[in-house]
């Protein structure tokens, strides 16, 4: 199989808009490892990590759009339900099926040197999307998806922007423990708040689902009360809107008495901003399909790609939503 290392400049403007230099059709991509075959259709596999939020429902849409039969696509979709073994075990299964190229968005970091490398030898070659992986870089094409570290870090500064030197009690509603966006989103904000007098006094998994976002915020409501927290930073806008029911189910006012940050900027999340529920949120733009399917044409085709691809994230107070929130696609 040849190797294949740069793609030409992709950036997102907005919500969705794709700017590729020298980017061939998708159906120019043949199959059988990408030797050139015209009008064949391209078999892709793609390992979803599930359909844990409204993040993830939009992104698994964008990649099925991306990925038609009318772009000259055939996808065979697997989501994992968030369970990394049944995840490698349909990376195996599209290995076993001869698939054209596999595309990934990993649930956890770790654990994926075996199949990336059985994947390799079969001559498949593998795309990340969304969230990375910590097995060699030579073990798959490339990665296209969003700086996580750079969101919390975003969040962060908010954070310490609007709180200063006032003492400040928060909790964090973490991702899925041992997923990249749970540990950078985590790094990049405790980096912001450095120095600050916020405290983190309690940090616990939710998993990036909005019921447990909501049990590990009534946990938390328990153990401290609702004077006892000023500030929640959700890893996702689900797990946010899990936190805003619980705080209204304590007799709290979510946005007032407990005021929180999130990150994702999805249709329902932007909503409670606009509500004044949540206070400001950092955009995670789950539209990669469009990229996703480029990289692959193009590494089929045997060109170069570039080995990560970012895509820009904005951020929103409530003024900022209000304006662009009818105009969003996700």
């Amino acid at each position: 199989m040849k190797k294949k290392t740069l793609l030409g400049g992709f950036a997102l403007l907005g919500a969705f808009a794709l700017v590729a230099t020298g980017c061939a059709s998708p159906g120019d991509a043949g199959g059988d490892g990408g030797d050139g075959g015209g009008d064949e259709i391209v078999t892709v596999g793609f390992a979803q990590t599930g359909s844990e939020s409204g993040w993830r429902s939009a992104n698994t849409e964008s990649m099925k759009e991306a990925f038609s039969e009318e772009n000259g696509f055939e996808l065979i979709f697997n989501a994992a339900d968030n369970d990394t073994a049944a995840q490698i075990a349909a990376v195996r299964d599209f290995i076993n099926q001869g698939v054209d190229a596999i595309v990934i968005a990993p649930i956890v970091e770790d654990g994926w040197d075996d199949v990336l490398q059985e994947a390799s030898d079969a001559g498949i070659p593998v795309i990340l999307e969304d969230r990375t992986v910590s097995a060699s870089d030579d073990l798959y094409e490339a990665w296209v998806g969003l700086d996580f570290k750079k969101e919390g870090v975003m969040a962060g500064e908010w954070a310490a922007e609007t709180f200063g030197d006032t003492p400040t009690k928060m909790v964090v509603l973490e991702g899925t423990t041992g997923s990249a966006p749970a540990n950078d989103r985590a790094a990049g904000f405790d980096e912001a708040i450095e120095g600050t007098a916020i405290e983190k006094i309690d940090s616990q998994t939710g998993d990036f689902t909005r019921d447990g976002g909501k049990t590990v915020m009534e946990g938390f409501l328990q153990k401290y009360g609702a004077d006892g927290i000023d500030l929640v930073y959700a890893h996702n806008d689900d797990m946010a809107l899990g936190a805003i029911e619980a705080i209204e189910a304590a007799g709290a006012e979510p946005g007032v008495d407990i005021q929180i940050v999130s990150i994702d900027a999805v249709k329902d999340g932007m909503q409670a901003l606009v509500d004044g529920k949540i206070n400001f949120i950092v955009e995670c733009n789950p539209l990669l399909g469009e990229l996703a399917a480029q990289l692959v044409t193009d590494v089929l085709a045997g060109e170069e790609v570039e080995k990560k691809v970012y895509v820009e994230d904005q951020s929103f107070t409530q003024e900022q939503a209000a304006e662009v929130i009818d105009s969003r696609p996700y």
